[in-house]
């Protein structure tokens, strides 16, 4: 039964209980039990509470829509499981995709690590390769004798500013400035600045491995820089050496190819060669080494010529070379060589290595010394008190070979000393005008 036919029962029940005589008890009665409700069916009746009546329709209406909701899920099953397969593999795919993109991003920074720590190893590589060529190189300088002894080229001293009252002594040998190197020269060495060198422009120092490569390339540049300098300096001062040497045996008239020969030296000839992959460095030193047998030459030849003063010390010329006045009053007289003052007993030396023709009394020479030195050159030594060396007997360029006196014709003690070219007497300040040239070279 439905609950209309209830609530009209209920309604007649009411009508018919509304004559009785308790009526007031029935009202109160009907107040308590109006809000239930009663269902009839076939003569039977159930009376049902407020809540149990709303739980039943609420029921009904959740098994209406469950049923509702299970028919079209069942309607269109096939749609939404296709939509969630779909929706599924989607999101599979993206998550693959992305799997793969990382995957690839990591075999990238891998292959990137791989070729950073290859490109770094042979960066050190050639570092190191670098490195033990220039340590070759350093080994290579060490066996190369700097040719000034300080490692560069020298300033000349200043001159004395000459003081009042004294007076200068005018001397025919030094009336030629001594060799010194061009100014302009000394610039240019001087201008040279280092690479890196220069900290005032400097970058910032990069960081990490790529900075600590740099900073040892950098300095293996100053290195190669300094070595090359070198190098440089070395080659100019040979080459300033061997320009001086050559220009002062052109003057005197002596070949400077022509060494006189060594004695107690030989060996097979094995020429020089330079390997075709030579670099610039080995080419420099090459020519370095070149340079230097060409220096040893030229010194062997100037050892034989009479370029070095008899006497140590300043020289005091007392008579000149030439036409004078004979000093014991027989009118004018050809002086073959020069006079120079000393004190009795000072040493006398050989002025350039030779071989002793004639020791002992000469006529007006007195004790005199004569040394042959090849190549037509001969040197006397005269008015000795004391005699150091014997004929036949090899001397060196500076060996003492008497002491000053005043021994034959002679007024005073002093040394007469005479340069002769195949038997005639030269000036001999022609050849020491070419020691004081030379300068240190003789040393």
């Amino acid at each position: 039964m439905s609950s209309r036919g209830a609530v009209r029962d209920y309604r007649a029940e009411s009508g018919r209980h509304s004559h009785h005589p308790h009526h007031h008890h029935d009202q109160r009665h009907h107040r308590a039990v109006k809000t239930d409700y009663t269902l009839a069916h076939a003569g039977h009746q159930v009376r049902l509470g407020p809540i149990t009546f709303w739980i039943a329709v609420g029921s009904l209406v959740i098994m209406a829509v469950w049923s509702l909701a299970t028919g079209t899920y069942f309607a269109f099953k096939d749609d939404v499981l296709t939509r969630l397969i779909a929706r599924h593999a989607e999101q599979q795919f993206a998550y693959e995709d992305r799997i793969a993109e990382l995957r690839a991003q990591v075999d990238r920074i891998a292959s990137r690590q791989l070729l950073d720590q290859e490109q770094f190893e042979q960066k050190l590589e050639q570092i190191l390769r670098r490195q033990a060529t220039l340590e070759s190189r350093a080994t290579s300088l060490t066996g190369v004798p700097d040719p000034t002894p300080t490692g560069s080229i020298r300033r000349p001293a200043p001159l004395p500013e000459p003081q009042a009252g004294n007076t200068l002594k005018p001397s025919p040998i030094s009336d030629t400035a001594v060799f010194s190197v061009p100014p302009d020269r000394e610039a240019r060495l001087e201008s040279r600045v280092l690479p890196g060198s220069n900290t005032r422009f400097a970058s910032k120092p990069a960081a990490g491995i790529e900075g600590v490569l740099t900073r040892l390339e950098a300095s293996l540049d100053r290195v190669e820089a300094r070595q090359v300098a070198t190098l440089n300096s070395i080659e100019e001062s040979y080459d300033a050496k061997a320009k001086r040497m050559r220009g002062v045996l052109l003057d005197l008239g002596v070949n400077p190819g022509k060494a006189p020969t060594q004695s107690g030296v030989g060996g097979p000839y094995v020429p020089v060669t330079l390997a075709a992959n030579a670099g610039s460095f080995e080419r420099q030193l090459f020519r370095i080494k070149i340079a230097r047998s060409h220096i040893d030459r030229l010194t062997r030849t100037l050892g034989a010529v009479p370029i070095r003063k008899p006497l140590l010390g300043d020289i005091d010329m007392s008579s000149t070379f030439g036409v004078r006045s004979d000093p014991f009053g027989r009118g004018p007289a050809m002086h073959s060589g020069v006079d120079f003052r000393g004190d009795p007993g000072d040493p006398v030396r050989a002025t350039a290595a030779g071989k002793i023709v004639s020791a002992g009394w000469n006529g007006g020479y007195g004790k005199m010394v004569e040394i042959d030195h090849g190549n037509g050159f001969t040197t006397r030594y005269g008015h000795l008190s004391e005699i150091s060396a014997k004929v036949g007997q090899s001397v060196h360029a500076g060996q003492i070979v008497g002491r000053v006196g005043s021994t034959g014709r002679s007024t005073g003690p002093h040394l007469h000393y005479e340069t002769r070219i195949e038997g005639d007497a030269v000036d001999p300040q022609k050849f020491l005008r070419a020691g004081l040239r030379l300068g240190s070279v003789l040393n």
